[in-house]
């Protein structure tokens, strides 16, 4: 084959604002495939319904192109900013979600590789995975020597840090294969220390199920125990990825002014978001495919770990209000954190008025501690 093909694509890639592209080769990943089929039976990711053909199919390349002999693994950096000083009321979002969906950006940018490598085999000879297609995507690039894979389980690049997203190229035409990184962890355990969930257990494996990221993103109710944990998260959460050595050596990629949503988002006006406005301020956002229910949810629960009395009017109207039952319940478990005499008699009202019998038990257990059991038998 024509050697300067993986240059031009590197070249092409840094133009296009990518800063790193490596190559596999496109074997299956058995390690990989038994390592997650070991994750799915535990239930680590049971929020998002994986099994053992989704670990079959995102670890054997041929499933998505059945001729694939190379894998082109491209890294593009999004640390847009040092993250800004946490502000009262303002909900924190990870910095992925600060911009528009990477999806917009990464998916052209493979497309115009792809063309690339298309040209040269003089046919169809590509297809494209940016969180689209079942692949492992880390562990490819990994295998590429793009980074390696951090006990956060994010991949962790050499100079840009875990703040990447990953897109990968799979291709029938066969291209020199890059070599692995000898890169590891070592005994740093900083992310692992600093997970507020205990989602890290240290092995390089995760139960995203207590993960903050996939607790704000799950579309039924946030488990109980769970709540108070995730503080004034709104969407995703970078913890474990600040704390990491080579992500805070990293350079920031960018402009010196922050988008709007790396200071927070209003946790009152989040409260209130309907679907029109949803569509209008999110749709286009990493935060827009979860829907406007969801960032409410998470808006109430920030609104209860803040602990602040002033927000018990803004939670009693989405108890009262909301049209979701998931909202009104979680609402109604930040009324009983706070915990104020005004978001108690408000609870005991709404007791008697809801209808949502999972909202009902919501609102007897946020009363449990200041009410006689007896009062709430039936209900709790």
């Amino acid at each position: 084959m024509d050697d300067s093909l993986p240059s031009k694509l590197r070249a092409r890639a840094r133009e296009l604002g990518a800063l790193s592209v490596r190559i596999s080769g496109a074997e299956s990943d058995q390690h990989t495939r038994a390592r997650l089929s070991r994750a799915f039976a535990r239930g680590d990711f049971q929020t998002w319904h994986y099994d053992e053909r989704y670990a079959a199919a995102a670890t054997i390349p041929q499933m998505l192109l059945s001729k694939a002999r190379s894998i082109v693994c491209v890294a593009m950096p999004y640390a847009l900013g040092p993250p800004p000083a946490h502000l009262p009321l303002r909900g924190r979002v990870s910095n992925y979600a600060w911009g528009a969906d990477y999806h917009k950006t990464m998916r052209p940018l493979l497309g115009d590789l792809s063309r690339l490598i298309d040209d040269y085999a003089g046919a169809p000879a590509t297809a494209i995975a940016c969180d689209t297609a079942p692949v492992a995507e880390r562990a490819f690039a990994a295998r590429a020597g793009l980074g390696w894979v951090g006990k956060h389980t994010n991949l962790i690049h050499p100079d840009l840090g875990s703040f990447v997203f990953l897109g990968e190229i799979v291709t029938s035409v066969a291209l020199p294969a890059d070599e692995p990184l000898k890169k590891h962890c070592g005994d740093c355990t900083r992310c692992v220390d600093a997970c507020p969930t205990g989602a890290l257990r240290g092995d390089y494996t995760i139960d995203a199920v207590r993960c903050i990221s996939d607790l704000t993103q799950r579309t039924d109710s946030i488990p109980r125990e769970l709540r108070a944990l995730v503080g004034d998260w709104i969407w995703g959460c970078d913890i474990c990825q600040t704390v990491c050595p080579p992500t805070m050596r990293a350079p920031f990629t960018a402009q010196r002014q922050l988008p709007p949503r790396a200071h927070g988002i209003d946790l009152h006006e989040l409260l209130r978001l309907r679907s029109g406005t949803f569509k209008r301020e999110y749709r286009t956002s990493a935060m827009g495919w979860r829907g406007a229910a969801v960032l409410r949810r998470n808006a109430a629960v920030a609104l209860g770990n803040a602990l602040d009395r002033a927000s018990v009017p803004a939670l009693c109207g989405s108890l009262q209000d909301d049209p979701h039952p998931m909202v009104r319940e979680h609402a109604a478990w930040a009324l009983g954190r706070i915990g104020s005499p005004t978001a108690l008699t408000f609870l005991k009202k709404r007791l008697k008025e809801e209808s949502d019998h999972t909202v009902c038990r919501e609102i007897a257990l946020g009363l449990e501690p200041f009410l006689p059991l007896q009062a709430l038998r039936g209900v709790v």
